[in-house]
């Protein structure tokens, strides 16, 4: 995806901000052991201290069958193997469960649980303390009494998973989840003392070294991730500090199914694509209008959906904002496409074809401005995939061959400083690639043999400057449009430039109205394909199409490359990408002057599709 190189670069300055943190780690064991040396060498002998003796002795003169059971099981649940164990399958499950991997959960609580034993050892070394005179039910390992291992590791690992699942879910069952994982920490110190193993001050202190651990790696993994002030990022791209904090308004819009919508957003930015100064702009836009809880989360090469399939997965999300090109669009499309969560779009990418289809404004901030002030949409969203290639949907286009070479080979840097010109700079070096032999099947039909230079089936057919490559696409017809461009020669290329060309100057083909059968013929009107350009370019429509190459072909989604391959199957799901829009997809739409917002030109309204 383009700016992954401004993605890392800026995940790494985060990732160095936060390790700043990491020598409270050192302040942290220091504090231990100077209330080591006061436990032992200070308060010992003088009250409270002197009474504490007495709560071991109590247990072990009352000890029973079952207080035995139930202390023995929370001590291996505590002990080196079970917590070891459990974080393993913890760490593991983080990693591999979810859609996307969750990196910096699993580091969090993982490095929470070792600097945890970390800090005890260390403590131990210097703070040497007698275990109570009393009959002891486990082997006393070499290490001493204070602090309790077994308390602090228990608050490392449970404590770090309650501290997950309030942070990172939503719902009331998170409370009662956390309050259970909180509650184990202080019934394996209690069980430590009943079985003669530590003091009560010991347990205090495995408290104390468990939670201070917590709040040191909260602070160099998890803080900062949440929230999106401007003028920082975190490591995961999204700006810290220096945003307009803008009050909830009073009202609530209302969803198209008569419900008050919440306030929750979540902000899929791309972080080269969207500077801080227009995430600062989004972020005042949005709590102008409401959206007062925002969850900012940014694009990276492993997760061009930041992490918002996690958060529509935990619920309550109102509304989710792509802050990119058409690959961050269509990651959140990916996500959000048949959950009913309507998708608004900050046009800021190279192409935003997209954007351009739905006829929004060319300014990212004012594109924001008008979709929230406008309803939510059905469109349609397509379906791909092949050999090596997963499903995935699918907003604009795929297709194979020389379009999508010409994504693959484009230089970042110029697309950075040229803009969607790069592309035709790539184009220039395929123009004398080799035709592809494949056949094609429309809706099960037969096989239709082809040579082609280019396949691209599309959900919309318009790019940029106004060039209608498919002109009867749209994003609400319920069908997918394919083309297929072979010129030969120059006179063919001439021939298909041309036609192409007049269809800008003539203006898009009319839109197909709901139930007209000509919504399924070709760009001519005619039953079957249309074969246009002197056979230059030939045009299907279908809701499924198959298409299959004689040998591996680059191909691409919504302008991503992906991996070469020799089948491409899509479809297309009907209405399923719910979109926040100035007006319905196909209406027509007042001039768009610079930075001007649409307020006074018309009312919000919604429609069900």
């Amino acid at each position: 995806m383009t700016g992954n190189k401004g993605s890392m670069t800026t995940e790494n300055g985060g990732a160095a901000r936060r390790l700043r943190h990491v020598w409270l780690v050192a302040a942290q064991a220091a504090l231990m052991i100077l209330l080591g040396f006061f436990v032992t060498r200070v308060a010992d002998g003088h009250w409270p201290l002197t009474l504490e003796d007495r709560l071991p002795r109590a247990f072990a003169e009352h000890r029973s069958p079952l207080g035995n059971g139930l202390s023995a099981g929370l001590s291996l649940m505590a002990s080196t193997q079970g917590i070891v164990v459990v974080t393993l399958v913890c760490v593991a499950a983080l990693l591999v469960l979810p859609r996307a991997p969750r990196w910096t959960e699993a580091g969090f609580l993982g490095a929470s649980v070792a600097v945890q034993s970390a800090v005890f050892l260390l403590v131990t070394i210097f703070v040497e303390r007698p275990r109570p005179d009393v009959p002891q039910l486990d082997g006393a390992p070499p290490t001493s009494s204070f602090p309790s291992g077994h308390t602090g590791a228990s608050v490392a690992l449970y404590g770090g998973l309650a501290t997950l699942v309030l942070s990172r879910t939503r719902g009331p069952w998170r409370y009662l989840t956390a309050g259970v994982l909180l509650l184990v920490p202080p019934a394996v110190g209690l069980s430590r003392v009943y079985r003669g193993m530590h003091h009560p001050s010991d347990v205090a202190g495995g408290l104390l070294n468990g939670g201070a651990t917590l709040l040191v790696m909260g602070l160099v993994f998890l803080y900062g991730r949440d929230r999106d002030p401007a003028s920082e990022r975190t490591p995961y791209g999204v700006p810290r500090g220096g945003a307009e904090e803008v009050p909830a308004q009073p009202g609530r819009p209302a969803r198209t199914d008569g419900r008050p919508t919440g306030h929750r957003v979540v902000v899929v930015r791309h972080p080269h694509n969207c500077p801080d100064e227009l995430a600062a702009q989004v972020r005042t836009r949005l709590g102008r209008h409401g959206f007062t809880d925002q969850r900012w989360t940014s694009t990276t090469a492993e997760r061009p959906g930041g992490s918002l399939a996690e958060e529509c997965a935990a619920g309550d999300v109102d509304l989710v904002v792509a802050c990119g090109g058409d690959g961050t669009v269509r990651a959140c499309a990916d996500v959000v496409a048949g959950t009913g969560i309507p998708l608004a779009l900050v046009p800021c990418g190279t192409g935003n074809l997209l954007a351009r289809n739905l006829d929004l404004p060319a300014d990212p901030a004012t594109a924001l401005e008008e979709a929230l002030e406008g309803g939510d949409f059905g469109i349609d969203v397509g379906r791909v995939e092949g050999d090596g290639l997963p499903p995935t949907r699918f907003a604009v286009m795929t297709g194979a061959g020389f379009d999508a070479a010409m994504v693959r080979d484009a230089s970042p840097a110029l697309k950075a400083r040229l803009g969607w010109v790069a592309y035709t700079l790539s184009a220039a070096r395929h123009l004398r690639d080799p035709r592809m032999r494949l056949n094609i099947r429309l809706d099960g039909g037969r096989r239709i043999r082809r040579r082609a230079r280019m396949v691209v089936i599309g959900n919309v057919g318009t790019l940029q400057g106004g060039l209608e490559l498919l002109p009867r696409a749209r994003p609400d017809s319920g069908r997918l449009e394919i083309v297929l461009f072979d010129p030969r020669g120059a006179a063919g290329w001439l021939a298909a430039a041309t036609h192409l060309a007049a269809r800008v100057v003539r203006g898009p083909a009319p839109a197909p109205t709901p139930g007209d059968p000509d919504g399924a013929k070709g760009v001519n009107g005619a039953n079957g394909p249309d074969v246009v350009a002197g056979g230059s370019l030939e045009y299907f429509s279908a809701t499924r199409i198959e298409v299959r190459f004689a040998r591996a072909q680059a191909r691409e989604v919504d302008g991503d490359s992906m991996s070469e391959g020799t089948l491409l199957t899509a479809g297309i799901e009907p209405g399923a990408l719910r979109m926040r829009l100035p007006r319905a997809p196909g209406a027509a739409a007042l001039p768009h002057a610079p930075g001007h917002s649409s307020q006074t030109r018309h009312t919000p309204h919604t429609a069900h599709h």
